[in-house]
C-alpha cells in the first residue's frame, strides 16, 4: 500500500522534481500539490494526505503558519518541513508546534524518503546534521527562560517595541509613560538579558518568540 503525500512549494519546479523522486519505486503517490499556504490548508482539508511535505517560504500563509493551523485543528496528517531555512530559530519554532519532521531541500533523495518512512511509523526525524544546533539553542532556551521571567510586565513591554524597531519617544507615547522612565526600563532590561544594544535586544526577543518571526 503506497503512502499518500501532497507536497506545497510556491516553485512549480521544485514541486515536479519531487514528485518524480518520490514515486520513482511505487511506494509514495503524490496526490495533491499546492502553490500557496490558503491552497494548501483547503486541499489538506479534502484530500487528506499521509505526510504534508512543507515549504517555509510561501505566499498568503507561510509553511509555520500553515503547520500552526493543521496542529490547531488537529487535522490528521503528518507535517515534514522541507526547506531551504538552516536556522535553528525556524526548526525551533516548528519543533514548539509539533511538526514530524524538518528537513532541508539539499539533502538526498533517499533521506527524504527515509524521513516519510520514519513519520508514517509513528517517529519524528529532524535532519541529523540540524540535531546539534537545536540541542544548544534548547541549552540556552532555558536560561533565557530565567532572564525573561526576571522582566516586569512593564519591561516585558518596552522589551516588544524595541524589538520592533520603535524609538524611546514613541514608546513613551504608546505606554504613557515618559522618555525618562523608558530609558531607565530600557537599561534595567539590557542588564536581566545581558545585553549591550537594541539589537542585542530585539534578537534576543525574536529568539525568544516575545514578537512573531514573520
Amino acid at each position: 500500500m503506497s503512502i499518500n503525500v501532497m507536497i506545497s512549494d510556491d516553485h512549480m519546479l521544485m514541486r515536479e522534481g519531487i514528485r518524480q523522486l518520490l514515486e520513482f519505486d511505487g511506494s509514495i503517490k503524490v496526490v495533491a500539490e499546492a502553490s500557496n499556504g490558503v491552497e494548501c490548508l483547503e486541499k489538506v482539508v479534502s484530500v487528506k494526505p499521509d505526510v504534508l511535505l512543507l515549504d517555509i517560504n510561501m505566499p498568503k500563509k507561510n509553511g509555520i503558519e500553515v503547520l500552526e493551523e493543521i496542529k490547531k485543528n488537529k487535522i490528521d496528517t503528518k507535517v515534514l518541513i522541507l526547506t531551504v531555512h538552516n536556522e535553528v530559530e525556524y526548526l525551533l519554532r516548528a519543533v514548539d508546534i509539533g511538526v514530524e519532521g524538518y528537513i532541508l531541500k539539499d539533502a538526498e533523495s533517499a533521506e527524504l524518503k527515509s524521513a516519510i518512512y520514519h513519520i508514517i511509523a509513528g517517529e519524528n526525524y529532524i535532519q541529523p546534521s540540524l540535531i546539534p544546533a537545536l540541542n544548544n539553542r534548547l541549552i540556552n532556551r532555558d536560561s533565557d527562560k530565567a532572564k525573561i521571567d526576571s522582566l516586569t510586565n512593564r519591561e516585558r513591554e518596552v522589551l516588544v517595541h524595541v524589538a520592533n524597531g520603535m524609538f524611546n519617544k514613541e514608546i513613551a507615547l504608546n505606554l504613557n509613560i515618559s522618555e525618562r522612565t523608558v530609558k531607565n526600563h530600557i537599561s534595567n532590561i539590557f542588564k536581566k538579558i545581558n545585553v549591550n544594544d537594541r539589537t542585542q535586544a530585539a534578537v534576543f526577543a525574536i529568539k525568544n518568540n516575545l514578537i512573531k518571526l514573520f
